[in-house]
């Protein structure tokens, strides 16, 4: 029996009959574009018997006509809502697929629409798993949100995955086919796929199926075009058609899995999260506070669109009437010129490199030049430091505010250096920071989450005038579960709880709550809190209590409330400081928070990736790979010593200066060629490190290094 769902387009309707079933539910059958569907007076999980002989079961997310916000109980019930109100604005711009698209909110639902109804075609049942396995682009959107509209749930990952985790991802989730993204990426994986996995069908987003390895192969290939066809020509045949006595109707349940997203596993196997409609509903809702969107606005999207937190984002702001337009690496910097977006939606790494091409555009001006910038920004970030004394914006552990003869004389010292500083800060935004801007866009702000963003880079960002808006959260939580607000933006922290989002910080040992300041694990509850881990109960049960509290594997704190002094706006921001499973736990017995010294290294131009080592040792290290161009620069200038010398000494000269403030100063250091990538396992997809990996690959040279 195939189950099916309804989507949005079958809410208007050109004529309509009324029947009254025997458990007195109301039902209205049309044919306007998508077929019939019923409208339910009860949002209760029903089904409806037409007749009393086995039916196809339809499964419907929406009524006949667009639902309000509160009213969402899928997360495809938004395209009906957003064709309605912004119609022929402009939804998506995708430049670098061939074809080039551009799509409405009216062409992007009809699209939606037309896959979801093909893939009933070739026989999608509602809860089945149906893998996609593509990088970011409006036909992964389309894709995304067709199977969801059938009531099925998608399994999502990127193509850099290697085969081999793509293919235990496919057969953990117990998916039954595989959307893919080119014939790269096809031929990449169909012999693996073919043989060691039960694979319904394929379907290729982008290019020619001719271009496909299909020998020998039993299994059906669809193109996009294909199924799009297909769903086209079947709602033609609703619309034309009475038969409606073949069908039985249910309602998809806002508790129903909408997606099984694996998480990166910077160590161990991924685990299949299981996000519910209700998980991500709640992110839409309430992402609005940190994010001010409005229609026209314009949104640059390069993040891989499976990441929680890009794809979180993107079903929020598509509520809000903006433009989004997909780019990568390679087109970014020519992008934000060009494009000149509102807001951009990245991780951490992303305006880190922003930050060092200004740093090296500034570095190789003339002396003058050189020489007038630096001291500007200098200029710059010493203002905005006494800025946030007098408004309050300063972290403190501290549980106590100060007198208020030290608030009041604090006040009044930062006024007054601000104010001397003032016309030298507005100086740099006409000669320098108007260009920067112009150079990257986010006009309105910068969006950074999945990772920890430098504070250096955090800081110069707001010297600047560019506001970087922070945020915190896991695949576990939708994710979401704390940003910075616009109008109350903390250097330093990740921001307040989310509406309806509870937290608190626990004692990793006696699991006590601790007291504002103190810093622990932290912990969440919220209705963005996972369903569970796919067919790991076990585990679920480890990460998420009796009572919902879901532990992070953070190490945070909580600002303390104050009334008065440079701290008075901060209360209840959480602080993030590492994951706990990366502490560093030495033979002294000390623990080092790796993550400090980590940023605070990244600050000097000679260092590219640094990953601090340590376990069980007398003293920290470092596994190091070098800036190539800044190295042979410095290669070039110095002939006393053989270059390997002369880099190895200038490596320590670096970590001196730019850790000198840490807790811990790093030790013996091992210098290596090849970077840590995606490609070579080093990295996640979401381009964090995966430390675990490192120290495996570099084990023998790491015990060299300590002997």
């Amino acid at each position: 029996m195939v189950s099916i769902s309804l989507g949005p387009s079958s809410l208007l309707l050109s004529s309509s009959r009324e029947f009254l079933d025997s458990s007195g539910f109301r039902l209205i059958l049309g044919y306007e574009g998508f077929g019939p569907r019923v409208r339910f007076h009860s949002f209760r999980r029903s089904k409806i018997h037409c007749q009393s002989k086995e039916k196809e079961v339809r499964r419907s997310v929406s009524r006949d006509t667009a639902l309000g916000t509160n009213e969402w109980r899928a997360v495809p019930d938004i395209w009906r809502s957003s064709a309605e109100k912004y119609g022929d604005t402009v939804a998506l711009v995708d430049p670098y697929h061939d074809p080039p698209l551009e799509l409405t909110y009216k062409q992007l639902e009809q699209e939606i629409l037309d896959f979801a109804e093909g893939l009933r075609d070739v026989g999608v049942k509602a809860d089945e798993k149906i893998a996609l396995f593509a990088d970011n682009s409006c036909r992964w959107l389309v894709s995304d949100q067709g199977i969801m509209a059938t009531g099925a749930v998608n399994v999502v990952r990127g193509s850099r995955s290697s085969v081999e985790e793509l293919l235990q991802i496919y057969r953990h989730s117990d998916s039954v086919a595989l959307v893919v993204d080119n014939p790269e990426f096809f031929n990449r994986i169909a012999e693996a796929f073919t043989s060691k996995a039960s694979v319904r069908f394929m379907i290729l987003l982008w290019g020619e199926k001719s271009s496909l390895v299909t020998q020998e192969m039993q299994i059906p290939v669809y193109s996009y075009t294909e199924i799009k066809n297909l769903g086209q020509e079947r709602r033609a045949k609703f619309s034309e058609s009475n038969d409606t006595g073949n069908y039985e109707y249910e309602l998809i349940d806002s508790d129903d899995t909408a997606t099984i997203m694996y998480t990166s596993g910077t160590t161990g196997n991924p685990k299949g999260v299981m996000l519910t409609h209700r998980n991500l509903l709640h992110e839409m809702k309430h992402l609005s506070k940190y994010v001010p969107a409005e229609t026209g606005d314009r949104f640059l999207s390069m993040l891989p669109s499976w990441h929680a937190y890009e794809r979180a984002c993107e079903y929020f702001i598509f509520t809000c009437g903006v433009e989004q337009m997909y780019t990568s690496i390679r087109f970014l910097k020519d992008d934000l010129k060009r494009y000149q977006p509102h807001y951009i939606l990245s991780v951490p790494l992303v305006y880190e490199t922003l930050y060092s091409g200004i740093q090296k555009q500034i570095s190789t001006s003339s002396a003058a030049r050189k020489f007038l910038a630096r001291t500007l920004i200098r200029v710059s970030l010493a203002y905005m430091e006494m800025k946030r004394i007098y408004e309050g914006m300063c972290l403190t552990k501290e549980q106590k505010p100060p007198m208020h003869i030290i608030a009041l004389l604090d006040w009044l010292w930062a006024r007054v250096v601000a104010a001397l500083l003032w016309p030298l800060h507005m100086l740099a935004k006409r000669l320098i920071y108007k260009k920067i801007q112009a150079s990257i866009g986010m006009s309105k702000a910068g969006i950074s989450g999945g990772g920890s963003l430098p504070i250096h880079v955090d800081k110069f960002y707001e010297a600047i005038g560019v506001s970087i808006q922070n945020g915190y959260g896991l695949t576990e939580t939708s994710p979401v579960v704390c940003a910075r607000m616009l109008s109350c933006n903390v250097i330093g922290s990740a921001g307040h709880p989310m509406d309806g989002t509870e937290f608190k910080i626990v004692d990793p040992e006696t699991d006590n709550v601790l007291p504002p300041g103190s810093k622990g694990i932290v912990k969440v509850r919220g209705p963005q809190i996972m369903k569970g881990y796919y067919k790991n109960p076990l585990t679920t049960k480890q990460v998420v209590d009796e009572n919902g509290w879901f532990n992070t594997g953070d190490t945070g704190w909580i600002a303390p409330h104050h009334s008065r002094g440079r701290s008075r706006r901060c209360g209840g921001v959480i602080v993030l400081e590492g994951r706990a499973k990366d502490t560093i736990v030495l033979s002294t017995g000390e623990n080092v928070e790796p993550s400090e010294i980590e940023e605070a290294a990244m600050r000097s131009s000679l260092i590219e990736q640094i990953v601090v080592i340590g376990q069980d040792q007398r003293r920290i290290g470092a596994i190091i790979i070098l800036n190539k161009e800044e190295a042979e620069r410095v290669v070039n200038e110095t002939t006393k010593l053989s270059s390997k010398e002369t880099l190895k000494s200038l490596v320590y000269k670096e970590l001196k200066k730019w850790t000198s403030e840490c807790s811990f100063q790093v030790g013996p250091v091992l210098i290596v060629d090849e970077p840590f990538t995606i490609d070579n396992g080093l990295m996640t997809p979401t381009m964090k490190i995966r430390r675990d990996k490192v120290v495996a690959k570099y084990k023998d040279e790491i015990d060299q290094l300590y002997n």
